[in-house]
């Protein structure tokens, strides 16, 4: 319980706890029986009360009681006083449970479940409650409740907002009270009430109240949390937005069927080369939204001509809801002698039914053109040449030279984010409220959760005028990067932090991001033209992000970093050359997204953590094969049931190239897995397989 010390055990109170124990057996002997035979007498009924007042986390003896309650009411349905004395007999019930254990689950689900039956006076619940509040003021299983009856007696939600204020005015610790607040406020505002319908008047009250507690007591968290959900009203996007696409809007997208390692990519990044008979169209959205489908998204081409794409969501656990969606294009079966090049148009929200988790819909068509061209095979691939081995050593990437770039090369990385009419400008009013509490939280940075909310506050400034600069960027960075110094035992969350701040500078414009793109000169090639990789290495990540603005990347360098995972780089459909060498990677678990990476080749995991831990902590993002339809390929085979991780995640990919070595999972049986798992594998650490 809030603010109650444990008290240490005594020898005499083990006498008595043994005791109840044999009691509490006895009874749970007897009501069980009772239970199995369906014996509602009013013995058996009282025994099950004996029960529950003892232990009140019994759920089956509370479901026993709301069977007992049926069954009786069937005898008695005629008379109104005995219905009423039934009811009133487990509100007293339940009452004495709270007494021995008042945080019973078991016991107020019970309550809500007599009072929705309406044979009861809800009159005395909030006397009620009061008393339990005033036991433990932050029980949620209290305000929980509360809001039920309230929303039983048609209770204003203005009253329930003073009521907050007045728990609050006595103790603005209390945690519950705050968030019962913020539940309320949302309503109203929601609603546009009287005296709640501007947003900003409503947010710069609440602004006020919370900078008391805060600068009254900096070390109690209550009032923060109700600060960083203020922060989230003021930033948040109520709609929903296509943030941004791939192929861009207005890009002309050249198509090479040729493999990435066969050293014939054009330094150029409207260029995708790859060996296969699609190519993806990806969509991505604000948040997450489920009803991408051929009726409300509209793909007008000569190349699918009469044919519905399918859609399909980039999710992690199979969800029918993602941020990212995909269509593969079928490209034509013929072998081209020429160039030929297929105008596009795709139109989003042609009809109703994208919809957000947030309850949003996306009510507007958007338009998006881009023109696709299929290349033939170049000469020297036809007559053919070997594909060669993809070296991630520092002396096979150049920089551009400023005089050799071509104007059209970072043209389609403006073209990435969707310019569109309905994304919101960022109002004065927010810019105000920012402005303000920036301010006033800098005379807070000197404790650890004002450095916090500080670089959280110039954060979401930066979001809001992100069409213009990241004036915060570098601040933003310094501070997170001394908590890490001064809260070492967060400093997990502190790197993750940075590191989406680092992306998102490193990603904000073409400079930036140029900056970070080199020429792969490793293969040889008859031509000047090398693919072009972006190189993320050695920047400390813990944490991806900004994969909106990589739709375009084909070969990613993620090598000597700290990642622990690659969650969110499913997006990143034209993938083909991916390394994630010298990072913390503990599972393949942890590799889950590149089960949908369909082009990916080559992949470098080398000298990670594979193998290390006997415990797989990230095993919950891979549900067990058990649940999947696996059998018919497992036929049995020691080696799959001994890597299943590795089978889930490897399976169905095209990977040519493939290093593992410095895993402690390396060696030779799973070498040989690898071979037998990846029938299309050329190298593997180094070795060209024959």
């Amino acid at each position: 319980m809030h603010g109650r010390p444990r008290k240490p055990f005594k020898p005499e109170d083990e006498a008595a706890s043994v005791a109840k124990a044999q009691k509490l057996r006895a009874l749970q002997s007897q009501f069980l029986s009772n239970h199995i035979h369906k014996n509602y007498t009013q013995e058996a009924v009282e025994l099950s009360a004996a029960l529950l007042e003892i232990n009140p986390e019994s759920y089956t003896a509370w479901n026993y009681r709301k069977l007992a309650v049926e069954y009786n009411l069937t005898h008695s349905a005629s008379d109104p006083d005995l219905v009423k004395s039934i009811f009133d007999e487990e509100l007293r019930l339940v009452e004495n449970a709270l007494r021995q254990n008042f945080k019973s689950y078991g016991a107020w689900y019970h309550r809500k479940w007599v009072l929705s039956r309406g044979h009861s006076s809800i009159e005395k619940e909030l006397r009620l409650l009061d008393k339990f509040q005033s036991l433990d003021s932050r029980n949620f299983h209290a305000w929980n409740y509360r809001r039920f009856v309230a929303s039983l007696m048609d209770r204003s939600e203005e009253d329930e907002l003073k009521y907050t204020q007045s728990l609050i005015d006595k103790n603005f610790s209390n945690y519950s009270a705050w968030h019962n607040r913020s539940v309320l406020l949302a309503n109203l505002m929601k609603k546009r009430r009287e005296g709640f319908s501007q947003k900003d008047e409503v947010l710069t009250r609440e602004y006020e109240l919370v900078r008391e507690a805060l600068f009254t007591d900096e070390d109690d968290q209550s009032g923060w949390f109700y600060h960083l959900w203020l922060l989230d009203q003021t930033v948040k996007v109520e709609s929903l937005l296509l943030v941004a696409s791939w192929p861009a809007h207005g890009s002309n997208v050249a198509v090479l069927r040729e493999s990435c390692t066969d050293g014939f990519a054009s330094s150029s990044f409207n260029v995708l080369q790859f060996n296969s008979k699609t190519f993806p169209l990806v969509v991505y959205f604000n948040e997450a939204v489920e009803g991408v489908n051929s009726s409300t998204v509209t793909v007008s081409s000569k190349l699918n001509k009469d044919k519905d794409l399918i859609w399909k969501p980039l999710s992690s656990n199979n969800s029918r809801t993602a941020q990212v969606w995909v269509a593969q294009i079928d490209l034509p079966s013929t072998q081209l002698q020429s160039s030929e090049a297929y105008p596009f148009e795709v139109i989003i929200g042609q009809s109703q039914g994208i919809t957000s988790v947030g309850g949003f819909s996306y009510n507007y068509a958007t338009r998006l053109a881009f023109s696709v061209c299929l290349q033939p095979p170049r000469k020297e691939h036809t007559e053919g040449s070997v594909s060669g081995k993809i070296v991630w050593r520092d002396e096979n990437f150049h920089a551009f030279e400023p005089c050799c770039v071509e104007p059209n090369l970072i043209l389609p990385i403006d073209l990435l984010s969707i310019n569109s009419e309905q994304d919101p400008k960022a109002s004065t009013w927010q810019k105000e409220i920012l402005d303000e509490e920036i301010k006033n939280f800098r005379e807070l940075s000197f404790c650890k959760i004002g450095k916090l909310t500080l670089a959280r506050l110039l954060t979401a400034y930066d979001a809001l005028t992100s069409s213009y600069k990241l004036a915060h960027s570098e601040e933003v960075l310094k501070i997170y990067s001394d908590l890490m110094k001064l809260d070492p035992s967060h400093s997990q969350y502190y790197k993750d932090e940075y590191s989406l701040a680092l992306l998102r500078q490193v990603t904000f414009d073409r400079e930036s991001l140029f900056c970070r793109c080199v020429k792969y000169m490793g293969l040889s090639s008859s031509d000047d033209h090398h693919p072009i990789c972006l190189r993320l290495h050695k920047l400390s990540l813990s944490r991806m992000g900004s994969f909106e603005k990589l739709l375009w990347v084909q070969m990613l360098d993620l090598s000597q970093n700290e990642l622990r995972s690659i969650e969110g780089l499913e997006a990143m459909q034209l993938l083909a050359c991916l390394n994630l060498s010298k990072n913390k990677i503990g599972s393949f678990t942890a590799l889950g997204p590149l089960q949908q990476l369909k082009s990916l080749q080559v992949l470098d995991i080398s000298y990670n953590e594979i193998g290390t831990h006997p415990v797989d902590t990230t095993r919950y993002l891979c549900p067990s094969p058990l649940s999947h339809s696996l059998a018919s390929e497992w036929n049995q085979d020691d080696s799959v049931t001994s890597f299943w991780e590795a089978f889930l995640v490897l399976k169905g990919l095209k990977l040519t190239q493939l290093d593992v070595v410095g895993n402690r999972i390396a060696d030779e049986r799973f070498s040989q897995f690898l071979v037998k798992v990846l029938p299309a594998l050329k190298w593997l650490d180094d070795v060209q397989l024959k």
